[in-house]
């Protein structure tokens, strides 16, 4: 195992701090999970800004934390038995850092796997299906003549949005009464999907009433709002 100064990418962002944990990202829905959810465990880290726009995930030196190129991804220097872990994949590090902080993670052998299937369905629905509706309804996919791409994610959105408040009927969270790394998967895109995609009247999101009062009382968290600026993007 390297030690921890001597993975590529440290090479090209160095590390200031190298003793804390090094987080390579940007504020985007996938990026924001682990950033507030170190700023909600006060784990000390450093964060490095990774320009998506200049290509910098493809660069040599960050395929060789997360050959997939993408952000988010770490590298902890005490990692299990003390030495360096990297990890990629934000669902994975959210597990892995509230394990390691014993924080935001139920107990309860039962309650915890639910709270897992929360976050694999952030990871395996709502991110990709909010994702490819800011594409067709924002980006470039807007051009399309055809709209049925455009009618299809805005549909499964909506679907998404409905189970979301039906899961919250009665509960102030997404488990319950506790705040939890499910509802730290979410939040960034939920708040993403009716703001940076300008999609709120598109999926009707004034319907889901619990939806938005869920929302609400996660952005009044002051971790929450730190880690959504988190790392600061260029000037």
């Amino acid at each position: 195992m390297l030690d921890s100064t001597q993975f590529p990418i440290v090479k090209r962002w160095p590390a200031q701090h190298p003793e804390r944990l090094q987080l390579y990202s940007l504020p985007t829905p996938n990026g924001v999970k682990v950033s507030i959810m170190l700023e909600e465990i006060g784990l000390p880290y450093e964060a490095h800004l990774i320009d998506i726009g200049n290509n910098e995930t493809w660069t040599p030196e960050f395929l060789a934390l997360n050959p997939n190129g993408k952000i988010p991804a770490i590298i902890d220097p005490d990692g299990p038995g003390g030495r360096p872990l990297p990890l990629f994949e934000s669902g994975a590090i959210l597990l892995y850092l509230a394990e390691k902080s014993g924080r935001f993670l139920p107990q309860d052998p039962a309650q915890r796997y639910e709270t897992i299937q929360w976050v694999f369905f952030q990871m395996a629905a709502v991110g990709p299906m909010f994702g490819q509706l800011g594409f067709f309804h924002k980006f470039a996919g807007r051009e399309y003549e055809d709209k049925r791409p455009l009618e299809r994610y805005k549909n499964e959105s909506k679907r998404l949005l409905g189970v979301l408040e039906t899961r919250l009927e009665g509960r102030d969270w997404i488990m319950g009464a506790e705040y939890t790394i499910a509802d730290i998967s979410l939040l960034g895109w939920v708040r993403n999907l009716i703001g940076f995609y300008e999609a709120r009247e598109l999926v009707e999101f004034d319907s889901f009433p619990r939806v938005a009062q869920w929302l609400e009382r996660g952005l009044a968290r002051p971790a929450v709002q730190r880690g959504l600026a988190i790392p600061a993007r260029a000037a």
